[in-house]
């Protein structure tokens, strides 16, 4: 195997194996990087006293208005324990609407208040600034990569859910 298979002189650039330190080194940039593109909302949600989980209830019910709390539930794999925790917080303090299903009555369908979607928008729009700027910097062949990495270290299940997001059947 020539030296940069091995992860030798060339850094990364051609690699189809990768050497432990080379992991290490992707697992740690994903772990800066997670924490800078979480810094911007973690700030907003900590003068509103909410947490991450929070934003994502508030972003996943933002992209599919009318999902089910069962949806969200699959989407943010978390207990229904959890889930409604942070979902009774968003009701009362008027950023969530839930309704009660036409066809099944024991559903829940949540949709955000004018004032979710302002909250939302602005949660959303401090990572938009980040991710916008990282990807202008890369440029489209390293965005295309990285999306495709992004995938590939997704379960099978939740890289279901994510393609049923991006077409809209979730």
């Amino acid at each position: 195997m020539a030296e940069t298979e091995r992860g030798g002189a060339q850094g990364g650039e051609t690699l189809l194996y990768l050497t432990d330190d080379q992991l290490r080194q992707g697992i740690e940039a994903m772990f800066f990087a997670y924490r800078g593109f979480t810094a911007d909302p973690d700030r907003i949600l900590a003068d509103l006293s909410y947490g991450r989980a929070h934003h994502r209830a508030l972003h996943f019910i933002n992209g599919a208005p009318g999902t089910t709390v069962n949806n969200l539930l699959s989407i943010l794999g978390v207990t229904k324990q959890s889930l409604n925790r942070v979902l009774r917080t968003l009701i009362e303090d008027g950023l969530v609407e839930s309704r009660v299903g036409r066809a099944d009555k024991r559903e829940r369908h949540l949709t955000l208040t004018e004032a979710g979607e302002v909250l939302e928008r602005k949660l959303s729009d401090a990572q938009r600034a980040r991710m916008r700027a990282a990807y202008r910097q890369v440029g489209p062949e390293a965005v295309a990569g990285f999306k495709l990495v992004l995938e590939a270290m997704m379960d099978p299940k939740m890289r279901r859910i994510y393609h049923a997001l991006r077409e809209g059947r979730a």
